[in-house]
């Protein structure tokens, strides 16, 4: 059997190393949120039409879930930090693409191509923390911290965005990938550690296309029930051709001597559960960005940038969480920390009942921290779980898996919480008196919507209707925390019970042995 072994890394080296996984993380998670700031105006420039916009905002996630398991593998057989490195110059270049977009057409495939460099940099991420940090407890404490600032990016992204928008044009928000990618090559290059399996394989081109096609379809289908609702005919034949898809996938990797992923791992509680865990904990956090965004901008009637700023305790809720991970594992063990994380977040959600239609940040800031704090604390400790659940030579197809189960679990999180928001929006909002029929549906559909429309109408009536409009998303804001509130406490419920028996620490899962393919994986304390 070959070793996988390699010389040790020095302490300096490690902190580079994690320093540099922690930029590119957060970058793509900038590079998230800075484009829905852009899009308005975008729309003033390129006049593209409504489907077009929709393929403008969704084609950079669809790129990156479909195609991350697959450059997980890649990253595996033929090297994580090559991988990371080939990676972030196609990121710079269609950074400079999408910033320089002279239609919506090439705006959308530069957007496709930022989302497939995307899924080259995230699990390489992950999976070179992994090989790096080889003793436990450091590599707990080292994807703690990669999880808390990861998560303040979701924040950062739109005071980013907001402050080049004021100044410069759309494309400013894309053209600061530029500097950044530039440091993580040059620096990258000279500090990363190298890291492969050692008996990759050859890539499975059905599996890739199986993959892709399943994963992409999936997500295509969930946001299209957030969109118009699960009616649509293409819906159900989306989601079909989504599941269809993922089944032959893993049927296929059980008979593969060399598979995408070891499915394997699915056996173990400790993997399952911290990967539901992910899934369920990201459609939280996405519903608390839907939900404090809109009410920052379309409520209180703040900028983008105002409420970005204002979004900030979040990202220090979350930072905290991701560094009190490895001592609070220490102190409860992984079932508890993690079920503790997904109290305090559904703690802070109930607490939006407090926010009202008068500006009170206060209160926000008090329901903002332990969202953050609790969902990134039990991110930072299902993270760790996972990467220890693989041996190092898959680590790349492990973090894929974690990474993959998070951009459905926020597609998720859109379709399921964006539409108890909507509904519970309808059915709270009085149309007022003196409204025009066909302005009705419009005013009823969103908040957003509704202030259009207002803006068209006389004064008194104009304001009638910001009023009724303002007043029933807050109503609706309620009972969509609620509904987080409940779901964050059924995650922790169900991570206690799935967690319970895996240690406070995880030694290194046993590398995969080729003589015996069919043979579970198991952890050891």
């Amino acid at each position: 059997m070959q070793s996988n072994q390699s010389p040790p890394i020095g302490r300096l080296r490690k902190g580079a190393t994690l320093a540099i996984c922690c930029l590119a993380a957060v970058l793509l998670s900038i590079d998230l949120t800075a484009l829905h700031l852009a899009i308005p105006v975008l729309i003033e420039d390129m006049d593209p039409s409504a489907t077009q916009i929709l393929w403008i905002a969704d084609i950079y996630g669809f790129a990156l879930a479909g195609l991350l398991i697959t450059m997980g593998s890649l990253g595996d057989r033929i090297g994580r930090k090559k991988l990371l490195l080939i990676g972030s110059v196609i990121f710079g270049a269609a950074s400079v693409l999408t910033a320089y977009s002279s239609s919506a057409e090439m705006l959308i495939a530069a957007r496709a191509l930022l989302g497939a460099a995307g899924a080259t940099i995230m699990p390489s991420t992950l999976s070179i923390i992994r090989n790096t940090f080889t003793d436990p407890r450091e590599r707990t404490t080292a994807v703690g911290i990669w999880s808390g600032i990861s998560a303040a990016g979701f924040v950062i992204g739109p005071i980013v965005g907001g402050a080049l928008l004021n100044s410069f044009w759309w494309g400013s928000v894309f053209m600061i990938n530029l500097p950044i990618m530039a440091l993580i090559f040059i620096v990258g290059a000279l500090v990363l550690p190298e890291s492969r399996d050692p008996r990759p394989g050859r890539l499975d081109p059905i599996s890739v296309l199986l993959s892709v096609a399943g994963i992409i379809a999936l997500v295509y289908a969930v946001k299209a029930a957030a969109d118009g609702g699960l009616a649509q005919p293409r819906v159900a034949l989306t989601a079909a051709v989504g599941v269809a898809g993922i089944v032959l996938f893993l049927r296929r990797q059980t008979r593969l001597t060399h598979p995408l992923i070891d499915v394997r791992l699915f056996r173990l509680p400790a993997f399952s559960g911290a990967i539901a865990t992910n899934m369920f904990a990201m459609s939280a956090m996405v519903a608390q960005s839907l939900i404090i965004s809109q009410y920052f901008q379309l409520v209180l009637g703040w900028s983008p940038l105002k409420a970005g700023l204002a979004s900030l305790p979040g990202a220090v809720g979350g930072m905290a969480g991701g560094l009190l991970a490895a001592p609070l594992i220490t102190a409860l063990g992984r079932a508890r920390t993690v079920s503790l994380g997904m109290v305090v977040a559904a703690i802070g959600m109930s607490m939006y009942v407090l926010v009202g239609v008068s500006p009170d940040y206060l209160k926000v800031v008090m329901v903002m921290i332990p969202v953050g704090f609790g969902i990134s604390l039990a991110f930072a400790v299902t993270g760790d779980t996972v990467l220890a659940s693989v041996p190092k030579e898959r680590a790349g197809s492990g973090a894929a898996i974690s990474e993959t189960a998070m951009e459905i679990g926020g597609a998720l999180g859109v379709a399921l919480l964006g539409s108890v928001l909507n509904v519970a929006y309808a059915n709270s909002l009085k149309v007022p008196d003196g409204v025009p029929n066909e302005t009705a549906p419009t005013i009823k559909d969103s908040i957003g919507g509704a202030l259009h429309v207002a803006a068209s109408l006389p004064e008194q009536l104009a304001g009638a209707v910001a009023t009724a409009a303002r007043h029933a998303f807050v109503d609706g804001l309620h009972i969509t925390a609620f509904a987080a509130a409940f779901l964050l406490l059924s995650v922790a419920l169900a991570a206690w019970f799935a967690l319970r028996g895996v240690p406070k620490v995880i030694d290194d899962a046993p590398e995969t042995p080729d003589e015996q393919p069919d043979e579970p994986k198991t952890l050891h304390a």
